[in-house]
């Protein structure tokens, strides 16, 4: 069914948006001890990993697990925004340079686990963006691209959008201060 006005498609986004976070801070969609349990050997299963990986924290399952363990208590929907973060991090380049910088993934995560999605966030990683355009001309625009791209294919494919968004938003932001 569609919508045959935008503030229509607005309404109905908005109760489906309501829908989500009621059901996404429900009691039974909180990280239990029995949720950590299960997805670390959902993931030790599809990784073919060793059960010993899951309590190093060196380890990509032991991170997994510290992550999880340290969230312990929050909704998924809590849970969703610190992984978009942490996307964001990745995708941006940051995660590579505190592992340059000799930061453990504990210090990462202790630093980032506490912190929202949040203007200074995409403000630093906008300005991570202005920089790469003055070294390389062009990389914004090839990346708003791309990501404009994988964003209408997510779309279309019925998937979460926010971290393809957010990404979109960043890159846009950059462009505008290029721009000033």
């Amino acid at each position: 069914q569609f919508c045959p006005t935008k503030a229509e498609a607005r309404r109905s986004a908005a109760k489906i948006a309501l829908m989500n976070s009621v059901f996404n801070e429900h009691p039974s969609r909180r990280i239990t001890e029995d949720f950590i349990e299960k997805s670390v050997s959902e993931a030790l299963a599809s990784f073919h990993g060793n059960p010993e990986e899951a309590d190093n924290p060196g380890t990509g399952i032991g991170a997994f697990r510290f992550m999880l363990e340290s969230n312990r208590g929050k909704s998924m929907l809590e849970f969703q925004e610190l992984m978009t973060v942490f996307q964001l991090l990745h995708w941006n380049g940051s995660l590579k340079a505190m592992r340059e910088r000799q930061c453990s993934r504990q210090e990462v995560l202790a630093h980032y686990s506490h912190r929202a999605l949040d203007d200074e966030i995409r403000s630093q990683m906008a300005m991570d963006w202005v920089s790469r355009e003055q070294s390389s001309p062009g990389a914004l625009s090839r990346e708003l691209a791309g990501t404009e791209r994988e964003l209408e294919e997510a779309r279309l494919a019925g998937k979460e959008l926010r971290f393809h968004k957010e990404r979109k938003d960043i890159l846009l932001l950059a462009a505008g201060q290029l721009g000033s």
